[in-house]
């Protein structure tokens, strides 16, 4: 197939998506597949260009966003009007955050009839806002931290949340503008450090313990990941920096609790209508009890992202993972196409 992998944009997580392009594209040609490079802050790319892109890794900050503003004046048309993309098979969505996962670029590819990765606009939308998506973990019966959005008095968060309570952006990943605040006194600080990243900011009950995570595929969940970090949180810098966390696939679990676990995780999934791939993450309390944090549209993937890894354990090669991902996208189209 004639592939076009479409990343990098001009959201906080551009790095990240970079990166998870950097591993998709090669995988996809090894999988036998010719690939367009598509930066869509930048348009087509070379080999040469890929190269020069792809030597960058990902920073322990998100990028400036005076940076993501000078990106801003590229062509917004790079899709509609690149010759090199009028044939390509599908769009291979490796974007991450603001437009490429929010609904806004799987909206415009529906309206093309063009192929692409991932979940649809309304999954897409729902699963970036997190006040909307916890409502309806909550419809489906999956337990999530009780939660409050700002603007709000701190004797709120106080009474209603307790401490320690994490502060961040509703519609953003990577856990880009997050807080864990752990004095009243903080909280406005917090607030309006998330307030950068999204007009939209939420406070949410912290849950310790252990960090859980989830990939679906095709409608089946993945082996049961595990995230230790020496942190209360798994932030940033400990995802996107080499021997900050450990990731344990699969978890040691009891098989009870491991399919417990997947089936909370599948139970979100299909409640937002998400479809082809995703991720969801879990809190799981010293009781047992695990709690819904967010569900991923389009995850990290690189070889060492979560999703990956918990298809590796699943027998399932990054080259392979990535040509299903592309194959479900096609599979999907034709059949709403013939539907």
């Amino acid at each position: 197939m004639k592939i076009a992998v479409l990343f990098g944009g001009v959201s906080a997580e551009r790095d990240v998506s970079i990166a998870s392009a950097s591993q998709v594209i090669p995988a996809l040609r090894e999988a036998g597949h010719d690939v367009v490079a598509v930066d869509t802050a930048r348009g087509v790319l070379d080999r040469a260009a890929e190269r020069e892109c792809f030597e960058k890794g990902v920073a322990a900050l998100p990028p400036e966003q005076a940076e993501l503003d000078m990106l801003r004046t590229g062509d917004p048309g790079v899709i509609t009007r690149s010759p090199e993309l009028s044939d390509v098979d599908v769009m291979f969505l490796a974007l991450h955050g603001g437009a490429g996962e929010d609904g806004t670029l799987q909206s415009l590819l529906e309206l093309m009839e063009i192929p692409y990765t991932g979940s649809g606009p309304l999954a897409s939308a729902i699963a970036m806002d997190k006040d909307i998506s916890k409502r309806l973990f909550r419809d489906a019966g999956v337990p999530t931290p009780d939660w409050l959005m700002a603007p709000v008095e701190v004797a709120q968060v106080t009474e209603r949340l307790g401490y320690p309570v994490v502060v961040k952006p509703s519609k953003q990943g990577s856990t880009v503008g997050l807080t864990v605040v752990r004095d009243p006194a903080d909280v406005d600080a917090a607030v309006e450090l998330a307030s950068r990243f999204d007009d939209e900011v939420m406070l949410e009950r912290f849950v310790p313990g252990r960090e859980l995570t989830v990939g679906i595929l095709d409608q089946t969940p993945l082996p049961v990941g595990e995230i230790i970090v020496a942190s209360d949180i798994f932030d940033y810098e400990s995802k996107y920096q080499p021997g900050m966390a450990d990731e344990i696939f699969p978890a040691d679990l009891p098989p009870e609790t491991a399919e417990e676990v997947q089936a909370l995780a599948l139970k979100v999934h299909r409640a937002l209508k998400m479809r082809g791939f995703s991720r969801i993450d879990f809190r799981m309390r010293g009781d047992g009890s695990c709690w819904c944090l967010e569900a991923n549209t389009l995850p990290g993937l690189t070889a060492n992202s979560l999703l990956p890894k918990a298809a590796r354990a699943a027998g399932i090669s990054f080259p392979d993972l990535c040509d299903r991902i592309a194959r479900l996208a096609v599979e999907e189209h034709r059949r709403r196409r013939s539907g």
